[in-house]
């Protein structure tokens, strides 16, 4: 027979509590757990503040910089996330929830429509994560920060394909990769911080220079295809 607590308490979690004087099992919410309460919004609370200092200085924020706007201590930051290393690891995928590649245009758009889409959907991304991949510069060889750059460029490769597929199916395997590969490198994350960053532009000239550059390339795509 059951006559003492079937379980001890976790998180939100009913129990068995015992017997009542039925001898029937009696069921009751557990306590809710304010440790764990406690350590999620402190974990929170960091993860906010490097978020928001590097949105604000495009650098990888100190711990100790971390934990005075957090308002927590420095051993708390060390508990949560190991080192340095991995808390900035931890806000990447934590600002990268928040980003999205944005679905292709329907094929059916004129080429210069899709065109222009193409540029807004990357540009607009890429701004939001120029700071992130500024700041990300002293951990650039970081494995797991190496594994969602890819992640990221193949994702954007994939989008690409699919958007201008029309223009693509009349290539044969060779061109196809190598239109791919001039796309990618000329619209990449790190082309436009330089053009944003090293070269000041503002973001409609940026994305103008991209169209450009953009139209340049699937003009140059029509006459090999033509050619061929």
């Amino acid at each position: 027979m059951m006559n003492e607590a079937a379980a001890l308490t976790r998180g939100d979690a009913m129990v068995l509590s015992g017997q009542s004087p039925s001898g029937d099992l009696t069921v009751r919410a557990a306590r809710p757990d304010g440790r764990n309460r406690r350590a999620a919004e402190t974990r929170r609370r960091i993860l906010t503040a490097a978020k928001e200092m590097i949105a604000e200085t495009s650098t990888a924020p100190t711990v100790v910089a971390v934990a005075k706007r957090a308002d927590v201590s420095v051993r708390s930051v060390f508990q949560h996330f190991g080192d340095v290393e991995s808390l900035f690891v931890t806000t990447v995928d934590s600002i990268g929830e928040d980003l999205v590649v944005p679905p292709p245009a329907s094929q059916g758009l004129a080429l210069g429509l899709r065109i222009a889409t193409a540029v807004e959907n990357l540009a607009r991304l890429f701004d939001k994560i120029i700071p992130l991949r500024v700041a990300a510069g002293q951990f650039a060889h970081h494995p797991a920060l190496i594994e969602r750059s890819n992640g990221l460029r193949q994702k954007v490769r994939r989008r690409v394909a699919e958007l201008f597929a029309p223009e693509f199916a009349v290539l044969d395997e060779k061109a196809q990769e190598e239109l791919a590969d001039a796309i990618g490198g000329a619209l990449s994350l790190e082309a436009w911080v330089v053009l944003r960053r090293r070269d000041g532009f503002s973001y409609d000239r940026a994305a103008a220079a991209w169209r450009r550059t953009l139209t340049a390339l699937m003009a140059h795509r029509a006459d090999a295809a033509a050619a061929a």
